[in-house]
């Protein structure tokens, strides 16, 4: 990260309060956590000018459990709501589900077959808002149907967002959802249909702002398949996705400068 975009998750990131000081600066923890995220590598293949690996995943682990990284990632998401001139709570969302491949260090009793996508792994249940910012996501076995997946993380949803009175679904979730997510979450569900005898791909209102958020999921070559052994570490590392991306719309990292020829002596 920049120095400018430290600056914004710095308040945020505890302190170790009292005894000893720290031997690694929180920054590079965080920028640790960030580079096994976006490029992909395991935890023990870190650069050794990061902390030691073993450093690096307890703290990953600790400030999930405690919900460091949840406050994180919701205050930035307020910051780029706020720079966009909406209201930090949003009143509408998306609801979509993506099937990923499960590494060899997914269980089983935590992976699943979906026999639509044709895909041994987990499923990522996600809500986002209308600029396609992450709300809440839930990370089941692939096996789950989405309008069965959708019934809990609406729930979640509502909670973290209780202003949230609208979503936005495809026709995956037609059925009793409808009537459930209206009584229990007081949500309504509206579902974008596609036009009648179109068969060939098109893009549909609302629809395509979730699909853009999965799209940039996937840049992220660590979520491009589901490595993590526990699902609320997977839910974290897509998080962590978003948090990198939500500093770098904040605080814009400078960019390449152009190639100019070299003055002759």
């Amino acid at each position: 990260m920049t120095d400018a975009q430290w600056e914004l998750i710095a308040p945020m990131v505890p302190v170790k309060p009292g005894g000893r000081p720290a031997k690694h600066a929180r920054r590079r923890i965080v920028d640790a956590i960030l580079y096994v995220n976006r490029t992909g590598c395991s935890w023990r293949q870190l650069p050794h000018d990061f902390a030691p690996w073993d450093t690096v995943y307890w703290y990953f682990k600790t400030w999930n459990e405690a919900g460091v990284t949840d406050r994180i990632h919701d205050a930035l998401r307020a910051q780029v709501r706020d720079g966009n001139g909406r209201d930090p709570m949003a009143s509408a969302g998306i609801v979509d589900a993506q099937s990923v491949k499960g590494a060899d260090t997914v269980g089983r009793d935590s992976r699943g077959y979906d026999a639509g996508k044709k895909v041994n792994g987990r499923k990522r249940h996600i809500v986002t808002d209308t600029l396609g910012l992450l709300i809440v996501v839930l990370v089941t076995t692939a096996g789950l149907q989405d309008r069965v997946g959708a019934r809990p993380v609406l729930a979640r949803a509502k909670m973290a967002m209780p202003s949230i009175a609208l979503v936005w679904a495809d026709g995956g979730y037609v059925g009793k959802l409808i009537a459930w997510a209206q009584q229990h979450c007081r949500i309504l569900v509206d579902i974008v249909r596609k036009p009648e005898g179109r068969h060939t791909f098109e893009v549909l209102p609302r629809r395509w702002v979730v699909e853009r958020t999965l799209s940039w999921l996937m840049r992220t070559r660590r979520l491009a398949r589901d490595y993590e052994r526990l699902p609320e570490h997977s839910e974290a590392m897509i998080k962590w996705a978003m948090i990198g991306l939500m500093t770098r719309r904040l605080a814009p990292a400078p960019g390449r400068r152009p190639w100019q020829p070299a003055h002759p002596r």
